[in-house]
């Protein structure tokens, strides 16, 4: 007798799911739904557990959702800046291949950078056709011929496709009608009894043509596969084969088979559930190919195995129902964050301040947006355009305002002017206290007055400055009874500075010590104004003394500064000119810092988390504006001070 090779024809359902495309009636059995037939009693059929074994899981049907998705999150932030003319070389260049080297995705995602890249030309244009004082209801778009040309080689590429998909089915069609061929043969040796172990070899050969002959149409694969079983196994039927060689081979199946669910139950714990169900779909490939295995274990094997694929299967699905389920809490948290902003009431802002106040709140509301993730296919690019358009209404609205200061900026500039005239009319005056009321409140006036352009503002400041500076220091000269009291004062501020450099850190500790330099500190501030030539020389010896004292006691810095600028402002007194003159330039400081954190904080809105370095940047920007608010925050304080002076 010829020795049996009884190793299972595997390609008639070989990769079941793949011998359809989408579109075209594929089917795939679901691994649970599948039984199991009984063979012939007689002899152990070579492959009627085939029948249980030779389906694929169906993959679930967001599967090609996710594929979409994928596309739809290549597509959102495009790493360069296409254009229309890119795109459709890149099209060109796709329309060069064959059909079979053309996938979806690349036809899919070409066709959206192209319209994203069109329908934003056209909203411009509809823009500009509405700003020109048309009805844009009556906007009509131009013809493009780049449009003309991409469409033309769209169709050219689906076309290859189509003749592609044609040539895969009459190839598939062929196949079948050999597989056909095949199973007749096999069905008429099964009947010529005599003869069997004479047909055994051609079988055998006509067994192994089947297996290399490719896939066949979806719908009728599960049908042949079927014939071809029973035709095989009416012919072994046939057949008495060696018991011994069939059992050895039965053993060898079941280890092969055992491995495999081995190797299923590994797949369990892997935490990539698209990775394990891949594997998991190759391992039912390689159970296809097995033989059978003895009957007694054929269904308690079979089902180990198709118990742990169901788990799998099941922790697929599950991924996928999680995925839409964040999707659409995404969805809501965007479309939450796209009301909140088209609630803000940007029209009516008239101040810096205000403009600025609304500003962290849309960087704010950017920043919550980039913290959430994607949305459905559907929904996710509608709600980006939607939150964008509002963004971009309120920057554009923002430079309007910006530019329309220029003006305001320009009359403020006529005012100034014009104290500064009326200012130098009345400097050479002998009428002092008439005079000094009057320019009082002419520097009164001048604080009322807005900001003037940057490049005038030191310009027509030291005018008015000059014009005032003048007449009092005629007003200082005529008063010069107050000489002597001021050398007396210049005497005892020099006393004090004497018995700060004298004291005895040491001996006083700590405590005594600081208590001392603030009384020592405090009868400076209460002696009144010295020589006026002096008076910058014996400051200077104050504050280094003071200094260095609060640098041996590990007084606070800012503090110091700020016990330096009071001490400034006492030497000053009820001098107004000069405290105006002070305020004046704490006032162009301190907008000069609004607008510098301004600037930041501008810069921080717009800058990406995924941009290289962008951490760093970040983490410098919001150095630079905390020391700026503390800054504004000491200016403040100083304006405050001399505030209450006047």
């Amino acid at each position: 007798m010829e020795p049996r090779d009884i190793s299972m024809p595997s390609d008639a359902l070989d990769k079941t799911l793949n011998e359809g495309t989408p579109g075209q009636g594929a089917n795939p059995t679901n691994i649970s739904q599948v039984s199991s037939e009984t063979p012939s009693e007689a002899v152990p059929s070579v492959v009627e557990e085939t029948v249980a074994v030779e389906t694929r899981a169906e993959a679930p049907a967001e599967a090609a959702e996710v594929a979409e998705t994928a596309v739809e999150t290549v597509a959102e932030p495009p790493c360069e800046a296409a254009t229309k003319e890119s795109v459709l070389e890149a099209l060109k260049l796709l329309a060069e291949k064959d059909g079979a080297d053309i996938t979806n995705e690349e036809v899919s995602r070409l066709k959206q950078q192209f319209y994203a890249i069109r329908n934003e030309e056209q909203r411009k244009e509809r823009e500009a056709f509405a700003e020109a004082g048309n009805d844009p209801a009556a906007y009509q778009a131009a013809a493009d011929e780049t449009e003309e040309s991409f469409k033309t080689l769209l169709a050219a590429v689906k076309e290859k496709k189509a003749e592609q998909r044609a040539a895969i089915e009459a190839g598939q069609q062929a196949n079948c009608d050999r597989k056909k061929a095949i199973i007749e043969k096999i069905l008429e040796m099964s009947g010529d009894v005599d003869n069997a172990n004479r047909f055994f070899q051609q079988v055998r050969d006509l067994q192994n043509e089947f297996k290399e002959i490719g896939e066949v149409p979806a719908p009728v694969a599960a049908e042949i596969w079927k014939s071809y079983q029973d035709a095989v196994e009416k012919f072994y039927d046939q057949l008495k084969i060696n018991k011994e060689l069939r059992d050895y081979d039965f053993k060898k199946n079941l280890s092969e088979k055992e491995l495999l669910v081995a190797e299923a139950e590994k797949l369990r714990g892997e935490e990539d559930v698209i990775a394990a169900f891949r594997r998991l779909q190759e391992l039912h490939d390689q159970w296809r190919s097995i033989g059978p295995v003895p009957k007694d274990v054929r269904e308690e094997i079979w089902g180990r195995f198709k118990d742990i694929s169901a788990e799998i299967n099941k922790r697929y699905q599950a991924y996928f129902e999680a995925r839409k389920a964040r999707e659409r809490e995404n969805e809501s948290a965007k479309e939450a964050i796209c009301e909140r902003v088209e609630a803000y009431d940007f029209e009516k802002l008239s101040t810096y301040a205000a403009w600025d106040d609304m500003t962290k709140l849309i960087i704010a509301a950017q920043e919550d947006w980039k913290k959430i993730g994607y949305a459905s296919r559907k929904s996710n690019n509608a709600l980006f355009a939607r939150f964008r358009a509002t963004c971009d209404k309120f920057f554009a609205a923002k430079a309007e305002f910006f530019r329309n200061m220029k003006d305001t900026l320009s009359r403020n500039l006529e005012r100034k002017i014009a104290l500064c005239e009326r200012a130098e009319a009345l400097k050479d005056s002998t009428e002092w206290r008439k005079t000094a009321d009057e320019l009082a409140a002419l520097q009164k006036e001048w604080k009322t007055i807005g900001a003037v352009a940057k490049k005038h503002s030191d310009q027509v400041w030291h005018r008015f400055l000059a014009a005032c500076d003048y007449f009092f220091e005629q007003k200082k000269k005529n008063n010069s009874g107050t000489r002597r009291t001021e050398r007396a004062n210049l005497e005892q501020k020099n006393e004090i500075i004497d018995k700060l450099k004298a004291l005895d850190l040491e001996a006083l500790g700590r405590e005594d010590a600081i208590k001392a330099v603030k009384d020592l500190q405090a009868e400076w501030q209460s002696v009144g104004h010295v020589p006026f030539s002096e008076k910058d020389n014996v400051y200077e010896a104050y504050r280094a003394v003071v200094n260095d004292l609060y640098q041996k006691l590990d007084i606070s810095q800012r503090g110091s500064r700020m016990a330096s600028f009071e001490n400034t402002i006492n030497e000053i007194g009820n001098d107004e000119n000069r405290l105006y003159r002070e305020r004046e330039r704490l006032m162009r400081a301190y907008e000069q810092r609004r607008g510098e954190l301004q600037t930041y904080e501008n810069n921080m809105g717009f800058l990406s988390a995924k941009s290289k370095n962008a951490d760093s940047m970040l983490r410098d920007m919001e150095r630079r504006v905390q020391h700026l608010k503390d800054d504004l925050a000491d200016l403040e304080k100083k304006i405050a001070v001399i505030d209450s002076k006047l």
